[in-house]
């Protein structure tokens, strides 16, 4: 009876091991399936049909495609998006590093700086742009600065460039610190014995940077460069904030996402039409990321 019990133990044991991962993974299974597949599969379906928010709508095939071939407001939306990721990419991938080579060094006190470099990233969007706009308007700080030292005002938040501009500053002032710590991750592995030797060479901080720092942490520029592109692709709330729902005089500062939730929502929303953008984002930022990544291999090869 004893070896009976033993024996039979282990088989029991084995039986149900392999189910024991599929245990463990079943929530984040579910809540991935619910929250990502789920809405991703939906969006595809709507993008094929002239749903709207209250009417279940029908079957059009490519007909909200060709729709935005001929729409100004898609176009428009997709220079701004294009312009965004331009504007702000290079910034998002060259000063974080700058800045993170500034707070790397242990000396007393530095620890307060990478706190308040930081805090912006912590920072609610909506609390950011609000104090930003705030800075920016026609009587705010930085015009009453500049009307004080004889510049004159500056339409910050009225005229179409400017709008996209401000955004584009606030976009970079916010995701600073996010990027500087993931730069300060990689600077940590980068031999120290590296930057001796080429000083021991002649070559100054300057050159440094060029040949010793940048080829170190090249793959965490390529990392940095494509969240940066994906992101700023998707740019809603920074460009709402400051050109107003309306997207800035006649609507010249809207972005895709803008546009996706200004024609998708409300009781007559175009959800159908709104989809076949939110496919076309989605193409978009996929072609973006393996450019990035393909542009990496290349200058590897």
């Amino acid at each position: 009876m004893a070896s009976s019990t033993v024996s039979s133990g282990p088989r029991r044991v084995r039986r149900q091991l392999p189910s024991s991962p599929w245990l463990f993974a079943a929530p984040g299974l579910l809540i991935a399936g619910a929250f990502i597949l789920y809405p991703f599969v939906s969006t595809l379906v709507n993008s094929f049909t002239d749903r709207r928010t209250l009417v279940p709508g029908e079957f059009v095939g490519l007909a909200n495609f060709r729709e935005l071939l001929h729409d100004d407001m898609f176009w428009i939306g997709l220079r701004n998006s294009a312009l965004y990721v331009l504007g702000v990419v290079p910034a998002l991938v060259l000063l974080p590093l700058l800045l993170a080579m500034l707070v790397q060094k242990s000396i007393p006190g530095i620890s307060f700086f990478r706190s308040a470099f930081y805090t912006p990233v912590v920072a609610s969007i909506v609390v950011v742009g609000l104090i930003w706009v705030w800075m920016l308007d026609e009587r705010g700080l930085v015009n009453s600065v500049l009307e004080t030292i004889g510049v004159g005002r500056i339409g910050f938040l009225s005229d179409q460039w400017l709008i996209l501009l401000s955004a584009m500053a606030v976009t970079v002032w916010k995701g600073l610190g996010y990027y500087m710590i993931i730069y300060l991750a990689a600077l940590a592995n980068v031999p120290r014995e590296l930057h001796e030797a080429a000083a021991v060479d002649g070559a100054g901080a300057l050159r440094r940077f060029v040949t010793v720092t940048m080829p170190a942490v090249r793959s965490t520029m390529v990392l940095v460069a494509a969240l940066a592109s994906v992101a700023a692709f998707k740019v809603f709330s920074e460009v709402y904030l400051m050109a107003g729902p309306d997207g800035g005089p006649a609507g010249e500062d809207t972005t895709l996402v803008m546009l996706v939730q200004r024609t998708g929502t409300g009781l007559t929303g175009r959800v159908g039409y709104a989809s076949a953008i939110s496919v076309v984002v989605f193409v978009v930022t996929l072609v973006l990321m393996l450019l990035v990544l393909r542009a990496d291999r290349k200058e590897e090869s």
